[in-house]
């Protein structure tokens, strides 16, 4: 789906309520036969934004759970550190 200069891409949620009202006056035969062709473009054109927007959404999600996972680890490690270096928190067994 192409972008015009000052027309906003819509949101996951609009096109995706768009391919819906799309589909519902298809499968209720409201669609005439010389609009169908011009339905099926602008849904296939959603569908690709749509698609875009679900692997970028993936990436970022992807990419705040590796950090806070190496945010994590990095915590454990100073700890780790920190009772090493501090004799008052030797590992005491009974």
């Amino acid at each position: 789906m192409s972008k015009s200069k000052g027309v906003k891409e819509p949101s996951y949620g609009e096109a995706a309520a768009r391919l819906e009202e799309i589909l519902r006056k298809i499968e209720e035969g409201q669609v005439d036969i010389d609009e169908l062709s011009g339905l099926v473009a602008e849904a296939a054109g959603l569908v690709a934004l749509c698609r875009g927007k679900i692997h970028a959404a993936e990436v970022q999600v992807k990419t705040i759970t590796e950090q806070l996972e190496r945010d994590v680890a990095e915590e454990a490690g100073d700890a780790d550190e920190g009772e090493a270096e501090d004799p008052a928190h030797e590992d005491v067994r009974y």
